[in-house]
């Protein structure tokens, strides 16, 4: 993609959606050449970086994540703030593709003009978790959206790479909780910094409400994130709007007692390391794997590890060796 630097930064830091979207997908791509534009770029928006409270959302499929963000969201871009949605979509494993629907599922939010949903293709990285989702929040932020939400897809591992990422994590959960936390495994429930019960409305009232004390009693099983916050448990409904207040003043009671304590800044400091670490790592894997003298190596030795021949351990270990050397 042919792009004026100048002109994108420009149009990114006045918050113009056309060049957003531009230097959204410019990070997206894997091209080297887009690469360096994208270091560039981040280079030139970092000091108008790191204001917005990022807040990660995760929960079982069919909890409403989607349904609860545009309510959370209309309601914040209510009160003035600008709102932005980083909804990772599931990449198909089989075919490659991704269903990006969350525009469909989030009409309201996506047309509004003080918030911006960008669905992002996971491309098979850690549990729906994009590469690029942290370049894109400083994007975000760059363009003056002070809320950045981060929806993961609610399977596999990417809530831990979501919880390293963000703020506060938020974990939704569906009335009825039964003995074995609709599958929630406990270390889901050691990452979430609150717990909101969502789809506490009509026939689900009494449930919810059940379900919101299992909870807490799950949580004192658990050892909280931190020393100076206890995960609350809130009830919620995204339809009817009821809860929605209590949860956001639990994510500004959050913010205000780990920013008194200084662990908001630690925390930040540690993400900017992770980030750092993630990249080096993502491009050891990209050189390793587009080696000329390692590709030339691979299929035989993927035949002897087929045939028997030689251990897994060992052909790796020849890979990383060729590599090395080379």
């Amino acid at each position: 993609m042919k792009v004026d630097l100048d002109e994108l930064v420009k149009g990114v830091l006045q918050g113009d959606r056309t060049s957003l979207g531009k230097a959204l997908t410019l990070v997206e791509s894997s091209r080297s050449d887009d690469r360096e534009v994208v270091e560039s770029l981040l280079a030139q928006i970092s000091s108008k970086t790191g204001e917005a409270h990022r807040i990660g959302i995760t929960g079982v499929p069919g909890v409403g994540k989607s349904t609860f963000i545009e309510a959370m969201g209309s309601k914040l871009i209510e009160s003035g703030h600008k709102v932005a949605v980083l909804a990772v979509d599931p990449t198909s494993t089989v075919s490659g593709g991704s269903i990006l629907g969350d525009k469909t599922r989030m009409t309201r939010l996506a047309n509004d003009p003080s918030a911006f949903v960008r669905p992002s293709p996971s491309s098979g990285t850690l549990g729906g978790v994009t590469r690029t989702t942290r370049e894109s929040m400083a994007l975000l932020e760059s363009a003056g959206y002070d809320i950045v939400m981060v929806e993961t897809v609610g399977i596999g591992q990417s809530e831990t790479v979501v919880a390293e990422m963000v703020d506060i994590f938020l974990v939704l959960m569906l009335p009825g909780a039964g003995d074995e936390l609709q599958g929630i495994k406990k270390g889901v429930l050691e990452l979430a910094d609150m717990i909101a019960v969502n789809k506490t409305d009509g026939e689900n009232q009494s449930k919810a409400f059940e379900a919101a004390k299992d909870y807490i009693s799950a949580l004192r099983l658990t050892q909280p994130a931190t020393s100076n916050w206890m995960p609350p448990v809130v009830n919620c409904s995204s339809l009817t709007g009821e809860g929605l207040d209590e949860v956001w003043e639990k994510i500004k009671d959050h913010k205000k007692i780990l920013e008194n304590s200084g662990e908001w800044a630690e925390r930040r400091k540690i993400q900017k390391l992770k980030w750092m670490w993630s990249i080096v790592e993502e491009r050891l894997s990209s050189d390793l794997h587009d080696h000329p003298s390692v590709t030339e190596q691979v299929p035989q030795l993927e035949k002897t590890v087929l045939e028997g021949k030689i251990s897994a351990t060992a052909a790796a270990e020849r890979l990383l060796e060729i590599f090395r050397k080379n």
